[in-house]
């Protein structure tokens, strides 16, 4: 499937797009939360777009391992004023929660995808993005944010992983959703070691049902400092690594915090690679 429907707008995945990475959170594990200064996340939004973004990720609760879980009103309180603005510019915004009504209120406003980390299975959640033309990222998550990485245990990470978004898959048609409107993705960093990271990077298209776009956030994470020991401030370089070995295992949109870095990596590997075609 190389065309998305998304909302208003359909991203041709072609060519793996870059989703910026915008937190207003006061707890964001990359250090990059924004919560409560609507005038620095607006700037970051653009920041974000004049790098390159195709499509900006707001997100308004952190799912980092060990995040306390925000309210509904707190989440809003947070969403609302930056959506109301970045929604008027004329580019794809995703939002990243599980909440059925902070779904609902995001579409209101124009949100062009929800970014699930649940992958819809909360009560209500199907119902409220149903009825729209919104794009929908399915994630896998073995347990919650706060207790998800304290030990992940999996018999086959990548039968498991592709057998839960295969359920999730038939819920979302059983409720009407097209599939045109679904990406996938395994969950990098989300009740997984590093192991479990690993052979899911390593069998990327296989743990996923054939057919669906996949988005993979692998910026900054865990799995990144404890294969270079970076702290999480240093590890650019290995993110924009991660993302283009992401991208070369077939990954079509790439969630990143560095977008410009991003973008670069991935220039030089598609030139290359139509280069080689035209030989």
């Amino acid at each position: 499937m190389s065309i998305l429907q998304c909302g208003s707008y359909q991203l041709d995945l072609t060519i793996p797009k870059v989703m910026g990475i915008v937190n207003v959170t006061p707890d964001s594990f990359s250090g990059d939360g924004l919560a409560g200064d609507v005038d620095r996340a607006i700037m970051h939004a653009r920041a974000q777009l004049e790098a390159g973004a195709d499509i900006l990720d707001i997100g308004a609760e952190s799912s980092r391992p060990g995040a306390i879980p925000a309210s509904e009103a707190d989440e809003l309180a947070r969403l609302v004023p930056l959506l109301k603005e970045v929604t008027a510019w004329g580019v794809p915004v995703s939002v990243d929660t599980y909440k059925p009504a902070v779904m609902r209120s995001a579409l209101a406003l124009g949100a062009s995808m929800i970014n699930d980390i649940a992958g819809l299975s909360h009560p209500g959640a199907l119902e409220a993005v149903a009825g729209s033309e919104c794009a929908i990222c399915l994630m896998h998550m073995q347990g919650a944010p706060g207790t998800m990485q304290s030990a992940p245990v999996y018999g086959d990470v990548v039968r498991e992983v592709h057998d839960f978004l295969a359920q999730r898959i038939k819920a979302c048609r059983a409720v009407g959703i097209d599939d045109r409107r679904l990406v996938l993705d395994p969950g990098f960093g989300f009740g997984k070691t590093l192991t479990h990271n690993l052979q899911l990077f390593r069998q990327l298209t296989a743990a996923v049902p054939a057919g669906f776009p996949v988005l993979a956030g692998i910026s900054r994470k865990t799995m990144l400092g404890q294969i270079t020991g970076r702290s999480v401030e240093e590890r650019q370089v290995a993110s924009v690594a991660a993302a283009l070995l992401a991208a070369q295992k077939g990954a079509k949109i790439l969630r990143v915090h560095d977008v410009g870095a991003t973008r670069d990596a991935l220039a030089v590997w598609l030139a290359i690679e139509r280069e080689l075609d035209d030989e």
